[in-house]
């Protein structure tokens, strides 16, 4: 949890992305719960920040988790609501994020669904337990020329609990990237993720065993050139005796 609030910005950034009109914004419904939120490092980011101005949590929020992934940090990406049965996190199609065409590239929209479906996988798992991303699949049935994307993952209650009494197990996140700004009468683009979570000790000792195993292949090529030496020098030696004729 220290580690998340040093991330914290000193002051908020006027760098946000572009406002749309309430009209524009493809309305979503978020699922109701009356599950309370589990106690890990994020979940206790977002109750630090909780009574803070909308924008402005928003903006700390996307700095923090930008320097806690921060690959996922420099694409941009706004993280407009962080709840644990629901997250929405957009993007700006401009000049760093396009493809050939000027359309937001398909990594991007990607990179985009994994944060949606890794956060709120990320706010309902127990800290005891790590996440990994095991498949996805994505059908680009349209372009996405211009204006801002946002991609929407949700969890009811039954997922959420399934989660949290799993130790070890998978689920298939579901997410809906909306094309804000399109007159397009097309569905928007459904994305689905496959994550997996694992307990840290069974991670921790799978390293272990590799690292255990690579020490004993070394130790193993190490006495099998010793072994090679020591043959070597106990071989008779043959001199050339030039008397002999």
């Amino acid at each position: 949890m220290s580690g998340l609030l040093k991330k914290l910005p000193a002051k908020l950034t006027n760098k946000l992305p572009a406002k749309v009109s309430d009209s524009t914004r493809s309305p979503v419904e978020k699922p109701s719960s009356t599950l309370k939120p589990i106690s890990n490092q994020f979940t206790k980011l977002l109750s630090v920040t909780k009574y803070l101005p909308a924008g402005a949590r928003s903006s700390i929020l996307s700095k923090a988790f930008g320097k806690v992934v921060p690959y996922v940090g420099t694409t941009g990406i706004y993280y407009e609501t962080v709840e644990p049965n629901q997250v929405v996190v957009s993007l700006n199609n401009n000049k760093a994020v396009q493809n050939h065409i000027g359309s937001i590239h398909a990594v991007a929209i990607t990179l985009l669904a994994e944060t949606a479906t890794g956060f709120i996988l990320g706010l309902n798992l127990p800290s005891d337990r790590i996440l990994l991303i095991k498949s996805y699949s994505v059908n680009f049935h349209r372009p996405i020329k211009k204006g801002q994307i946002a991609a929407v993952a949700s969890l009811s209650d039954e997922q959420r609990l399934d989660i949290l009494n799993t130790p070890k197990g998978e689920m298939i996140i579901p997410c809906v990237i909306n094309d804000r700004e399109s007159d397009s009468d097309r569905d928007p683009i459904v994305v689905e993720m496959t994550w997996a979570w694992i307990p840290k000790a069974e991670l921790e000792a799978r390293r272990q065993g590799k690292a255990t195993e690579k020490m004993a292949e070394i130790e193993t090529e190490n006495e099998t050139e010793a072994e090679a030496t020591v043959a070597e020098s106990d071989e008779p030696s043959t001199q050339n005796n030039s008397d002999d004729k």
